[in-house]
């Protein structure tokens, strides 16, 4: 019987990995072959494999549709899906560790001190020697670890016991303030103010393989260190104690998915803005759908994170084409009715 129900688990996980590839798989070829111009699903895999595998070239290839599926259309679209799964993984680190799926890096307050750094980098055009173009990033990424410790500082003062709605509370607090200061800044800003505000509404448009360059070392750095802590928020997500009592360092463990969380949503913030509702809907969905299991939710919130913002700027970019709409307008008018009725049908479900 044991067996037979390890089979079953065994299949069911490998069947969600398929639909969860196949759905960002299917998301990276509409992102792609959807524009202003239309590239046929063939040639962009001839362009790629051409292109990036180095496979013998199609001469039936119109060139065009080369130059846009790999200058502008696949960078924007790997940028979106890394933007994606940092901001999904992040937070659904951040719901395990606080066993709450209010949790996610914007409520936390991480995304504003984030973006409170990188308002400061494009203000005063700070560089920072031998880090060069990764300036950006590394000061987001310092901005949001700092917001996140003095959150938790500010909770425990208010109280000792660091209930998860009281960390919570202290984070919207944090990011209201955070984001006054950055009204601030904005409205000091003389010829920056208008690429201060395109970035803060959140965007992937003409953004480049040089963004990619700045995000990956970042994404991959995290995404490793919240992997090899799935076990760990297992056990925490049924309390610290009784993690204690397995065996489970829960003071290291904790600063290491913050840390690791800080990062991902650092650098998804650099080179994107602020983007709302990914961290909050997506896990909380994936983990609806597959299970609560951290070893299986992280990564399936990473594909799935990922072809979700492939598909949001999709939609950002060609509902009202020619102009593009922000990507945080997309999230946030998708993101806030679907978490509305998640929390609806919990409700009813407490209920019954």
């Amino acid at each position: 019987m044991q067996k037979l129900f390890t089979q079953n688990y065994l299949v069911n996980k490998f069947t969600s990995y398929i639909l969860a590839t196949a759905f960002l798989f299917i998301a990276i070829l509409m992102g792609i072959s959807i524009g202003t111009v239309s590239v046929p699903v063939f040639d962009i895999l001839n362009i790629i494999g051409a292109e990036v595998f180095r496979f013998p070239p199609n001469e039936q290839i119109n060139p065009m549709h080369s130059n846009i599926v790999m200058n502008i259309r696949l960078p924007r679209v790997l940028l979106a899906g890394l933007v994606g799964a940092s901001l999904a993984i992040a937070g659904a680190a951040f719901q395990g560790l606080l066993r709450n799926p209010l949790a996610d890096p914007y409520t936390l307050g991480v995304s504003s001190g984030a973006s409170v750094g990188a308002v400061v980098t494009l203000f005063f055009g700070v560089s920072i020697p031998f880090v060069g173009m990764f300036t950006l990033p590394v000061l987001s990424i310092l901005f949001a670890f700092l917001t996140i410790i003095i959150v938790l500082i500010f909770a425990r003062r208010i109280d000792r016991g660091m209930k998860v709605e009281t960390i919570i509370l202290t984070g919207i607090i944090f990011s209201s303030f955070l984001g006054a200061f950055i009204s601030l800044m904005i409205a000091l800003t003389g010829d920056e103010l208008r690429q201060i505000i395109g970035w803060l509404l959140g965007s992937v448009s003409m953004r480049g393989w040089d963004y990619i360059y700045i995000i990956l070392p970042f994404f991959l750095v995290g995404t490793i260190i919240l992997l090899l802590n799935g076990r760990e928020l297992n056990a925490m997500s049924f309390g610290e104690e009784r993690a204690q009592h397995i065996g489970v360092d829960v003071h290291k463990r904790k600063m290491m998915i913050l840390i690791a969380g800080s990062i991902l949503t650092g650098a998804a913030v650099a080179v994107s803005g602020t983007i709302g509702f990914v961290g909050l809907v997506i896990p909380h969905l994936t983990r609806l759908i597959w299970g609560p299991d951290h070893r299986h939710l992280l990564p399936l919130s990473i594909l799935t994170g990922s072809g979700f913002l492939i598909l949001a700027d999709l939609v950002a970019r060609t509902i009202i084409s020619p102009t593009e709409l922000p990507i945080g307008v997309i999230t946030a008018i998708i993101g806030a009715p679907t978490f509305a009725i998640i929390l609806m049908k919990r409700r009813n479900k407490g209920r019954g």
